[in-house]
């Protein structure tokens, strides 16, 4: 890895500077996106959790449907056999075998009953079924609705974001190769562990950009100065003066215009 060419603190400040405009910029890009990637992943996730619901109360139906053809089947069975014995009765020739023919007939009716029972089971299932496909399909058709909205929301983002942030991303890696290691992982340290990711700022009326503790004069000089790195002894940021702010800031209009 090539060497990186030693420059001056106030050099340093003005690339830190640089830096930060360039990562505020991103940062402000993914708060427009918000939390469309995630709502979007999650009305994905919904939808197919309710098709599997769907696919599962459909299979149910299919079940439902086959087993009253089954019982119908078996009740057809039944009848056919009691008819038989019907006329089995007829050629009886004691009353040992009249008994047996007779059990047999209500073995058969019994069978009846109970696919009877089996069907009347079946279609009240598929009537509760049928109701629940109903509210799940409705829902369904609402939430994909709903995502179709929220994917449109996020393409139109994206086309309008994506090419902005992707050239600020490398202007921040090239902005970062002018800067010594152990600066950058201080910057990004604080960044890390401040709330809106402002990790170097100006002075604003005798106090830390963002911050309500006073700086006290001598130290206001050694940041005009610019001849050392001086962080904030209260929010731990990284501390320039107004001057070199606004100089940055004005240099910095071009890459974000």
């Amino acid at each position: 890895m090539a060497k990186k060419t030693e420059i001056s603190v106030e050099e340093k400040l003005r690339a830190l500077f640089d830096l930060q405009l360039i990562d505020s910029r991103i940062d402000q890009i993914r708060s427009i996106r918000g939390e469309l990637p995630l709502e979007v992943e999650d009305l994905e996730n919904e939808i197919t959790g309710l098709n599997k619901r769907l696919e599962g109360h459909q299979e149910e139906i299919k079940e439902s449907k086959e087993g009253i053809k089954f019982e119908e089947n078996s009740i057809a069975t039944a009848k056919e056999s009691h008819k038989k014995y019907a006329s089995d009765l007829k050629k009886v020739r004691n009353n040992r075998e009249y008994n047996a023919i007779v059990k047999e007939q209500e073995f058969q009716e019994l069978e009846i009953k109970l696919s009877e029972k089996k069907i009347n089971e079946y279609k009240t299932k598929l009537e509760e079924k049928d109701t629940v496909i109903k509210e799940l399909k409705e829902k369904i058709t609402v939430r994909s609705t709903h995502l179709k909205s929220k994917r449109s929301e996020l393409v139109d983002i994206l086309k309008e974001t994506d090419k902005e942030e992707k050239n600020l991303i490398e202007k921040s890696k090239k902005f970062e190769k002018k800067i010594e290691d152990n600066l950058i992982a201080a910057y990004k340290k604080i960044r890390s562990n401040v709330r809106n990711g402002l990790a170097i700022v100006p002075i604003e009326r005798n106090a830390s950009g963002g911050s309500y503790f006073t700086i006290p004069p001598q130290v206001q000089m050694d940041i005009a100065s610019r001849q050392k790195i001086i962080t904030d002894e209260y929010s731990g940021r990284i501390l320039v003066d107004p001057t070199l702010a606004e100089e940055e800031m004005e240099k910095m209009k071009s890459i974000f215009s």
